[in-house]
């Protein structure tokens, strides 16, 4: 458990997010009864003491999110669909006088100690900070504390989050108008994208860690070693500079305000970084090799291997419904319509004048849409759900 909520922020700062803290830990008390209410725990890089500092004017001002668990009795699914909406509601009446996103998820401490290793899980027992409750309420928790346990399929599942956030970035600088908001907004996934590459790798040697700081040195110890064997056209020294950048913007971020060229141009990039990672990743966790995107994205096999095609029908059948149900894929888990359509909308963009293709995506995203905004509005919907 940390004693600090960033790294070197000001007093100011540190002494704002503890009274945030206190303040959350009053509403919940008063919203859920005691007899139900079991913990609360701030998760994320301000539960971990390596939250974002934003300096502005002389001051500095929290960046990150916040996010809340609250621990609570009972089924999880029950609780989630109990507290949910309050818990927004929380959230959104905390936010602007937090200057940042508040978010709160309702967890129970059962789910939690029979689920098996996950990066989310593993981050989250091993750095936070309590608001309500002690470590003694993780008790049976031990095996999310094992980095080495995370699975494969979780650093993919890592890699398509933020190359997720490059394709949401290629559609904005595709608009006619760009903004400043825009330019910000490549520019934080630019950079959250430049982190992910090297943790996916890490994670995939067993050497992920919960420190963004401890992680970068991991890197560097281990490239020491010998070279990176991780995709065509990432070397080294790639990787290196690359979580060397990442791990500056996420503990000092920056308003980015670069013009569109510029960030169109670093966009191009990582973009091909990505590939190369993407596909070294994902032919290590399948055992098949895909030379090409597209190879990818239109292989047969299965992508989510480690999945139970029983549940998989469950799910398919409250997402899309039975009239929804497609046979061809009402056995799979719904994250492998994202990872073929992410192979092609961001690293196959010619798809979308390939009739064929073009198809494909229409049929994996459900959706008829023949353009990018279109087709990137409909992958973001079934993102939001699956990621």
């Amino acid at each position: 458990m940390t004693s600090r909520f960033t790294l070197d922020g000001s007093p100011e700062l540190e002494q704002h997010l503890g009274a945030l803290c206190q303040k959350v830990g009053e509403r919940i008390r008063a919203m859920i009864p005691a007899a139900d209410l079991e913990g609360v725990l701030l998760g994320g890089g301000y539960g971990r003491g390596e939250g974002g500092v934003l300096r502005s004017v002389g001051r500095d001002l929290p960046y990150n999110d916040l996010e809340f668990y609250v621990f609570v009795k009972g089924s999880g699914v029950l609780a989630d669909r109990r507290w949910r909406e309050p818990l927004h509601h929380l959230g959104e009446e905390l936010s602007p006088e937090a200057g940042l996103e508040v978010e709160f998820k309702a967890l129970t401490l059962s789910k939690l100690r029979n689920a098996d290793p996950q990066m989310f899980y593993y981050d989250l027992v091993v750095g936070h900070r309590w608001v309500i409750g002690d470590d003694s309420l993780l008790k049976g928790c031990d095996h999310h504390r094992d980095a080495s346990k995370i699975p494969l399929h979780e650093a993919t599942r890592l890699l398509m989050n933020r190359c997720s956030g490059l394709l949401f970035s290629a559609e904005r600088l595709a608009r006619a108008e760009f903004t400043a908001e825009d330019a910000d907004f490549v520019g934080r996934n630019h950079a959250k994208a430049r982190l992910a590459f090297g943790d996916a790798w890490l994670a995939a040697q067993g050497q992920y860690h919960w420190s963004c700081k401890e992680r970068h040195d991991r890197i560097r110890r281990l490239a020491a070693v010998g070279p990176v064997d991780a995709g065509k056209g990432l070397s080294t020294a790639d990787l290196m500079r690359e979580h060397a950048a990442g791990v500056q913007f996420k503990l000092l971020p920056v308003r980015t305000s670069a013009p569109r060229a510029a960030l169109q141009a670093e966009q191009d990039r990582l973009r091909r970084l990505g590939l190369g990672l993407w596909l070294w990743l994902e032919s290590r966790r399948l055992g098949r090799t895909s030379g090409l995107a597209s190879a990818y994205a239109l292989d047969v096999g299965e992508l989510c291997p480690e999945t139970s095609p029983l549940r998989n029908l469950l799910v398919n059948l409250r997402t899309f419904g039975a009239r929804g149900l497609d046979p061809e894929r009402w056995l799979r888990y719904p994250r492998e319509r994202l990872l073929r359509s992410l192979a092609l909308l961001l690293w196959e963009p010619a798809s979308l004048q390939d009739p064929e293709l073009r198809a494909y995506l229409h049929a994996e995203l459900r959706t008829t849409s023949a353009d990018l905004p279109g087709l990137v509005k409909a992958y973001q919907q079934l993102w939001q759900r699956f990621n």
